[in-house]
């Protein structure tokens, strides 16, 4: 059950933490995206940061070899100080991988806060 007070943001909004598994970043932390106004909008775009990492390392084959280069090329993503409220990707890796997503479910994008504030949007 979630808490009332995991519904309201942080000062700042909610952060999401984005996590490179072939271990080019210190710690593999890419980079923190910040500004999610509702944890319901910081965990959609975690969902669809990884179901679209996912995809990037789709190829011919069975879903255990995308999750293989998933988890060694890929990108993770996690929804920072929310505890159990937040996404969390081993829940679905595996239904991800089974599965090739849309381009709507992959569109995190079109979540980023950043694009509202008119900043450059990281393409990886």
């Amino acid at each position: 059950m979630i808490d009332i007070q995991d519904l309201f943001a942080p000062p700042g909004g909610w952060r999401v933490r984005i996590i490179d598994h072939s271990g080019g970043a210190e710690d593999g932390i890419v980079e923190e995206i910040g500004g999610f106004p509702t944890l319901m909008l910081a965990n959609a775009f975690a969902r669809a940061y990884v179901r679209d990492s996912i995809e990037r390392c789709r190829h011919a084959g069975a879903a255990d070899a995308v999750l293989a280069a998933w988890h060694a090329y890929g990108e993770d993503a996690e929804v920072l100080t929310a505890g159990e409220a937040g996404w969390r990707s081993e829940s679905e890796c595996e239904a991800f991988a089974a599965v090739a997503a849309s381009a709507e479910e992959r569109n995190w994008r079109a979540l980023d806060p950043r694009s509202e504030a008119g900043e450059d949007e990281d393409e990886t």
